[in-house]
């Protein structure tokens, strides 16, 4: 039984000796030619491939402007790869390595873009899910990448993009908040809506979204006894929404605008 064990193993490793070993193409390259390569994937859409030859440059020649290149481009390619939170690693490797390189403003940049798109349907309608089960941490990490880029390079030539998105992300960061401030409402949970409804005022101050939330926060206030508050935020809403569809009322009610909205 052991003899005919043996042989059985003596005849496997014979056969896997006979087996072509698998060679690397990029055996040998110098760093341009690695670089060239990985470039030239990169322009033509291959993203796995240039991912894989800018890791291969880098290993083998972590030093110099090629490794340093291949750090920022592999960004990009993960990006247009849709490997989002391997293009926010990689950007935000960069920016701790080279905070100085001309280039650095590109990799702030990327790390929003790639934030802005890691979840489109927080971004995107709000069909579909309940907006209250939704996590915005993208969309905050895109605006604080987003302003970090604007505050530290103003004259960077993505700027202007981003402060175009940094507006977007914060009325769909302030639509949130009120969501969820709406949901509390219509639970009766009157504390929890006002507290919502304030973040948003606070966090957030010049949304459109807060047009709703101010009426969010006059309802809440009225439901809980409020006076003086309830006053106070209606007082706002008017200064900064005077022409607002809530303050109109419905049907020519006696009642209170405040007391005719419901969600």
């Amino acid at each position: 039984m052991r003899s005919s064990l043996a042989l059985f193993l003596a005849l496997c490793l014979s056969a896997c000796s006979w087996l072509p070993e698998q060679t690397d193409e990029t055996k040998g390259w110098s760093a341009n030619k690695l670089y060239s390569e990985a470039k030239g994937k990169l322009n033509d859409g291959s993203y796995t491939d240039a991912i894989k030859y800018y890791e291969k440059l880098e290993a083998r020649y972590p030093y110099g402007r090629y490794a340093q290149q291949a750090q920022l481009e592999i960004a990009y390619a993960y990006y247009k790869d849709k490997e989002m939170a391997s293009a926010i690693s990689a950007a935000e490797r960069f920016i701790k390595l080279h905070p100085n390189h001309p280039r650095v403003d590109y990799a702030y940049y990327l790390k929003g873009l790639a934030n802005f798109n890691d979840d489109l349907g927080f971004l995107g309608s709000y069909t579909g899910q309940d907006m209250t089960e939704r996590d915005p941490k993208s969309a905050r990490d895109a605006f604080a990448a987003f302003k970090d880029l604007v505050a530290r390079f103003p004259d960077s030539k993505y700027t202007p993009d981003s402060v175009q998105r940094m507006n977007y992300l914060v009325n769909a960061l302030a639509s949130h908040e009120v969501h969820v401030a709406r949901y509390y409402m219509k639970r009766t949970a009157y504390i929890a809506a006002a507290n919502r409804a304030q973040y948003s005022l606070k966090t957030y101050p010049q949304a459109p979204a807060n047009e709703e939330g101010l009426v969010i926060l006059v309802q809440a206030y009225d439901k809980l006894g409020m006076t003086d508050l309830r006053n106070d935020a209606e007082r706002v809403l008017k200064t900064n929404f005077p022409d607002s569809k809530y303050l109109s009322g419905k049907g020519g009610s006696s009642k209170p605008w405040w007391q005719l909205w419901n969600w």
